[in-house]
């Protein structure tokens, strides 16, 4: 059995609690929160010993791995602490509040041949994954355009990050993962609606490599929940809702059946819809499986802590487009 804790039982932490007390050969042995509370709640709702000292807890219980969702401005500190045990991590995105940060977590964690994953969780979205698998397969041809829609009500919850850092760079992950290729360029706009301090709403857009277009609209003004993204290509479009894990092709009647990559597209028309079956999971069960796997197995898990500093790296630099007013082509392309 491996020994399981969680660092910060909020809204998110206390989910991967549950989760933790589902997974097969898992023990959860503790759950620790800042707020006394908190932790005794969570922890009597999971019958596991809860402190407001995560190090106690660590004392106490000496856990195999540990998810970490306290905020952000303490993902440094505190994982630095756990790894220097020999703790392996998952640490809820962003990875850490700075670039410098996140590289000396990285390198730590790598000297000290301790797993380091970051909680994109959306990679393991059953529609994301299947999207993924036929884009490979190249269901869609060559692609043109990704559009990115993550829409939402202010959440109570956020008081360290603006709406870049905390919600685009979810999708900010989601296109590098579905497109695989460098980014060349990249510019943002940027506005403080309700707040002073940090941005809330953000559009942005990208060029990859090999010339597709990404398109992310997200923000924290919407009064409902929206989470959706299309993927453009030379023989259709894929439509999916990542809220409901739904999954349509909608074909490009014109287009040839054997697409050349380097053909031009001669025409468009509407063709056949296809809705794609999904075999529906949990993301967060999937991706907290696919963390202990990795500790388990001595393996790189899904979304590396290389993987989540390169996301922080490029939400940053749509920060500082969006404040310079700036198209960002970095001296290196973004991987």
């Amino acid at each position: 059995m491996l020994k399981a804790a969680v660092i910060g039982v909020g809204s998110m932490g206390r989910n991967h609690a549950r989760v933790y007390r589902e997974l097969e050969g898992v023990e959860l042995v503790g759950v620790a929160d800042q707020n006394g509370p908190t932790a005794a709640k969570v922890g009597a709702t999971f019958a596991a010993p809860h402190y407001t000292d995560y190090q106690q807890l660590v004392e106490d219980c000496k856990p195999d791995l540990v998810t970490l969702a306290v905020p952000t401005v303490l993902h440094y500190e505190v994982a630095c602490d756990l790894i220097e045990r020999g703790i392996h991590v998952m640490v809820e995105k962003p990875i850490t509040s700075t670039l410098e940060e996140g590289e000396k977590l990285v390198e730590l964690a790598r000297r000290k041949g301790v797993i380091l994953a970051v909680g994109h969780i959306e990679r393991f979205n059953p529609a994301i994954m299947e999207r993924r698998r036929r884009l490979r397969e190249g269901m869609a041809g060559r692609i043109y355009k990704i559009h990115a829609q993550r829409l939402s009500p202010y959440p109570a919850r956020i008081r360290d990050a603006g709406v870049v850092i905390d919600l685009a760079s979810h999708d900010i992950d989601l296109l590098r993962y579905l497109m695989d290729e460098p980014i060349t360029r990249l510019y943002g706009e940027t506005l403080k609606s309700i707040n002073s301090d940090r941005e809330d709403m953000f559009n942005g857009l990208i060029r990859f490599k090999g010339g597709a277009v990404g398109v992310l609209d997200v923000n924290w003004i919407t009064p409902t929940k929206i989470r959706a993204m299309t993927v453009t290509g030379a023989r259709g479009m894929f439509r999916c809702d990542l809220l409901s894990q739904e999954l349509f092709f909608y074909e490009n009647e014109t287009a040839p059946s054997q697409w050349d990559v380097l053909s031009t597209l001669r025409g468009v028309s509407e063709g056949n819809v296809l809705g794609i079956r999904i075999n529906r999971h949990e993301p967060l069960a999937a991706e907290l499986g696919d963390f202990v796997g990795a500790v388990r197995d001595n393996r790189a898990p899904t979304v590396t802590g290389e993987e989540g500093l390169e996301t922080l790296r490029i939400a940053l630099e749509f920060v500082r487009s969006g404040k310079d007013i700036e198209v960002i082509e970095p001296e290196r392309e973004f991987a």
